[in-house]
């Protein structure tokens, strides 16, 4: 399941061990986030450095567990299968996210500059593995290869 190598057995380098690195890596926090938006929002929130969270705030949060728990769906699905259209359907995902953790930054419910930047730069991590797939994607001689 390593995702890495193009077909035909040829090890993985270059964009192909980092998409491989990246999505497991990107699969195991999002397994842990949406596990833990569902089962424990006010802890995880606090840890994200959240101010204490309004009830409608906490359910919010909770609501989005299942999205994270998609998009690593998505990554073990990439990474196991390696598809061109996994990796580009991938690529796109994390371009959904770009903006969404700046614009929650600015919402006030985090008092902390550290925690806003830290969510600001998530923007710019989800725009690097979005690269990332992407190139990957075009790594792949076939749609479904």
């Amino acid at each position: 399941m390593s995702g890495g190598a193009p077909r035909g057995g040829t090890p993985a380098t270059g964009v192909e061990a980092a998409a491989a690195a990246a999505t497991w890596t990107m699969a195991a926090f999002d397994i842990a986030l949406g596990t833990a938006a569902v089962a424990a929002p006010e802890p995880t929130l606090r840890l994200l450095g959240h101010r204490p969270p309004s009830a409608d705030a906490r359910a919010l949060f909770r609501r989005c567990g299942p999205i994270w728990l998609t998009f690593a769906a998505a990554h073990v699905v990439a990474g196991a299968r390696g598809a061109r259209r996994d990796w580009t359907a991938l690529a796109w995902l994390r371009a959904t996210e770009l903006a969404t953790d700046a614009v929650w930054a600015s919402s006030g419910a985090f008092p902390s500059r550290r925690a806003r930047l830290l969510l600001r730069a998530a923007g710019v991590g989800n725009a690097g593995l979005a690269a990332l797939f992407l190139a990957r994607s075009r790594r792949s001689t076939a749609a479904g290869a």
